[in-house]
Formats: structure tokens, sequence, C-alpha cells
């Protein structure tokens, strides 16, 4: 056989084996398809983009009505799996826990977070797990938050004594602006014993933390087609970029004050600069080095994950009862037979006050902080619900959905704290019709925290003052998707003194 003859026995050869292999991709490709959750038609390369309306989580509510409560949707170039049932949200997190563990992490998340090192978005592991252990231990254990309790009641009762001296000029308060306010307050007090309401620091805290939560709630080229990321086309990544500089610039000045001596306190700063110089447990094989990085990702963690959840849960409960003023006089009665309008809320009377409990629960059945919850990711290839979830897939739990499905709650759109009298209902995501702050082992680490803030501020703002729209307004109960949900138009109300004593709101 010539040297001609046999390249092309090598070329058929290779070209056949060549086209085997396609073909045998594109088997497995279309195999794979047919087992991935049902789903719309979707248009090349946009995918499903076309079908997505403003309010995301409600959009796809919708659709899934259609679908089914595993749903596939193409956006751009990104698959994602819609959850939008308890029975499938308990098969991921419950009974596929490990599985899903990990994020599907946006890129402008990776760019505030120090490459998605914090413990919203980093991978599964040791270090999260160290990450998670220490905010639980220094901050939201039973012992520490017994301990910040005096810096809870000195914030709230400033906000109360600041809102009373604009309730005597007839000025209308931003409730969601004053509680972000607060929350921020307490928040780095907590973390380094400083309160920034007045300084330059606590003007650039604020400033900067709505700038993360807009720049997160927009929606990026980048994320749904990756070949466009080195060009950010929205400008978002360089935008974020500046923010983390100045974030970055801000803590470093925190940390140098501690380590010179310029501040003190013990305090959550303090606690991680403590075990950042102990070093390794030896006797711990998880044991991971904590550094200066770490400390700082976590200082931005507890400041930017619990200022603006808290506040719009604050101003959620304050609209829903606007709407329904019979509500609220029924939480102002309760708290005058516990407290009195001789005295002020204390957070002893809160175990006291059932009613604003249910009704606080029954504000976050309607309005979740985090409505589609963080995105998970599968570390492997998984079967739910007799579907194909492949691996790195993004995973949404639609919680707004599955807290309104219409075969749980009854009147589910109404707004009826009662439906959580005597209940089973709590914020502990073992019962998956109610799980608000997620659950397994990537839930919320600071729910017992939340809960006091929200309960104790709501308590004071509906205690000391009876709480009315201005005159020709009506309420606009509109909201705004993003990554904390929000309403659409913020909330001016006007406040009226209530307690005997005005020396009181000192």
């Amino acid at each position: 056989m010539d040297m001609s003859s046999r390249n092309s026995v090598w070329y058929y050869w290779v070209s056949g084996a060549l086209g085997f292999v396609i073909v045998l991709i594109m088997g497995i490709e279309k195999w794979r398809s047919k087992r991935l959750p049902p789903g719309p038609f979707a248009l090349p390369l946009l995918g499903h983009l076309h079908l997505l309306e403003p309010n995301v989580h409600e959009c796809l509510s919708k659709i899934s009505q259609r679908y089914g409560p595993l749903m596939t949707l193409k956006f751009g170039m990104k698959t994602t799996i819609v959850v939008s049932s308890s029975a499938m949200a308990k098969e991921i997190l419950k009974d596929n826990d490990q599985t899903f563990a990990n994020r599907s992490v946006p890129v402008i998340a990776r760019r505030i977070t120090y490459d998605a090192l914090d413990i919203l978005w980093s991978p599964n592991g040791p270090r999260w797990r160290l990450l998670r252990k220490i905010c639980v231990k220094e901050l939201f254990s039973t012992k520490s938050t017994e301990a910040l309790q005096p810096l809870r009641r000195e914030e709230v009762r400033r906000t109360i004594g600041n809102i009373y001296k604009d309730s005597v000029k007839g000025i209308g308060i931003d409730v969601g602006a004053k509680a972000f306010t607060t929350s921020l307050n307490l928040i780095t007090n907590m973390m380094w014993s400083i309160s920034n309401e007045t300084d330059e620091r606590g003007v650039e805290f604020k400033d900067l933390i709505r700038e993360i939560v807009y720049i997160l709630g927009v929606p990026n080229a980048s994320d749904l087609f990756p070949f466009l990321e080195r060009l950010d086309v929205q400008g978002l990544y360089k935008r974020m970029q500046k923010v983390f500089g100045r974030f970055d610039k801000l803590f470093d000045r925190i940390i140098q004050d501690r380590v010179s001596g310029k501040s003190k306190g013990q305090d959550f700063l303090q606690s991680l600069l403590d075990l950042v110089e102990r070093g390794v447990d030896e006797h711990d094989p998880d044991s991971v080095q904590l550094t200066m990085k770490d400390v700082k990702i976590l200082l931005l963690d507890m400041v930017s994950g619990s200022t603006d959840t808290t506040s719009n849960i604050v101003e959620w409960a304050m609209a829903e009862l606007l709407q329904q003023p019979e509500i609220m006089k029924r939480a102002q009665k309760e708290l005058e037979q516990v407290v009195g309008l001789d005295n002020i809320v204390e957070e002893s009377h809160l175990s006291q006050l059932p009613y604003l409990d249910i009704k606080v629960k029954e504000v976050l059945r309607l309005h979740p902080a985090l409505p589609l919850l963080a995105p998970h990711r599968p570390e492997k290839d998984c079967e739910i619900g007799g579907y194909l979830i492949p691996k790195d897939t993004q995973v949404l739990i639609n919680v707004w959905s599955i807290q309104r499905n219409p075969q749980v709650w009854k009147d589910p759109s109404v707004f009826d704290p009662e439906r959580f009298a005597d209940s089973k209902w709590d914020y502990n995501g073992r019962d998956f019709d109610y799980f608000p702050f997620g659950s397994g082992r990537r839930s919320c680490a600071g729910i017992s925290m939340a809960n006091i803030m929200v309960n104790y501020a709501l308590a004071s703002l509906l205690h000391s003052f009876d709480w009315s729209l201005p005159v020709g307004e009506k309420l606009n109960m509109a909201e705004k998707y993003g990554i904390v949900l929000r309403k659409a138009v913020p909330l001016v109300a006007l406040p009226k003194p209530r307690l005997l004593q005005p020396n009181l709101y000192d």
C-alpha cells in the first residue's frame, strides 16, 4: 500500500471516529435535555429572557403554574432550574443538602466579596464552616445576644427620640430610611464599638451599602452571556470595583485604628483579631488560618447583610399595618397591656407579645427578604422529582411563591397574622411551606438576632406613636425585585406621640 493510500485510510478512520464522538455527544446532550424538568420554548441565544418581567419572583411564579413546580429556563446561556413547591424544595435543601450546598455566584458578587470568599457565596468546605462558626459563636450565640442588649436599647431609644422631635414639627417619617439608619448604627456598634449616625464614616457606609444592593439587583449581561464578562458592557463590574475599593479602605482604617490602640472595645472586631493572632487550632483537623482579609470579609458580611434586610422587613410591616388599621390597633392594645403608656418597650417584653410575633411572621410570609433565596449550585448531577439537575446548574428556590401556595394558605395574598396563631411554623427552616430565611446548612446564620432587632424596633414604633398617611396620600404596596425585596415606593408616614410622658423619649 503506497503512502497516499495509507494516508487516505488513516483520514477515513479519524473522520469516522470523530464523527462517532460528535454523534455520541449530541445523543448524550439530547438525552440529558429530555431528562431536564419541563419549560417553555426557548429562543436562540436569548433563551427565555423575553418572558421575564421586572418582578422576576412573581413572573417565575406565574410561569410555574403552567410548567410545574420544577422547571427549566434558559437565561441567555445560563441554564436555570426554578423550584416552586415545598416538596421539591425539601428534596433539594434537606434530602440533598450536601449536593446543593454550593452557590451560583454572580460576577458582581465575586468582586465585592474578595472573589466570593464571604459566608454567603463561598464554597461549602472547611473555610466556610469556620466563618459561619465564628459568626454563630461570637455574634449570634445566646450569650452574645444578651451581652449586646444595651447597645440595641440605646440605638432604638435614640431613634424613637428623633422621631418624637420630628412628630412635634409635623414632619413625615421615611420609615425604611429611619429603620436603615438604626440598623446600621446598631450593627457597626456591635462590630467595632462605634455608632456612625453623624460622622462621615457613617454617611459613607450608608451610601456604599445602598450602592451594593442596587448593583446586585441589576440583571448583568456578563452572568447571562459569559463571553461578555471581559467587556463589562453595562459597566457594573467597574462600578462595583469602585465600591469595593472604598469599602476596603474603610475597613483598613477601622482595623488599623484598633491595632494601633486608637480605638478599643471587646467587640466582634476584637474577637476576629484575636483569632487571627491565635492561628490554626492543631487539635481541629478542619481548622483554617484566619487572615486579615477574612476579618474584612466578615465585617462586610455583617454590615451589608443585616442593615438592608432588617430595615425592609420593618418597612413592610408598617405598610401592612397602615393598610389594615384594625390590626395595628390590636398590636398597640397588646403593647399597652404588657408595657403600659407610662413606660418604653424593653426587649424583656418581647416574649410577652405573641400577637406582635405572629404579625412579623406573616410579614415574612408575604414579603421574604430574599424572594428567590441565594442561588444554589449542585456539585454533581442529581435527580430531583424524577428529573436530572446537571452539575453546576443554577437553582433558584422561589420561596415567595411557595409561601403563597393557595393549597396551604387560605387567601394567600391577604395579610392575616391570625393564620400563625397556635401554629407549627417558625423560622427554623424545617417546614418547607414556610422558610423565609432559607433551610439547610446554607440558611441564614443570624435568624435569632434578626428576629430580635425587627420585633424590638417594630414594638417601639407601634407603642410610642400612632401612625397615619399624610393627607391625600395613598398607600402603594407594589414590590420592587432585587437582591432584597423592597417597596417600590418608600413608605412615608406621620407619627403622633402616644406615651404619657414626653421625657420618656429622651
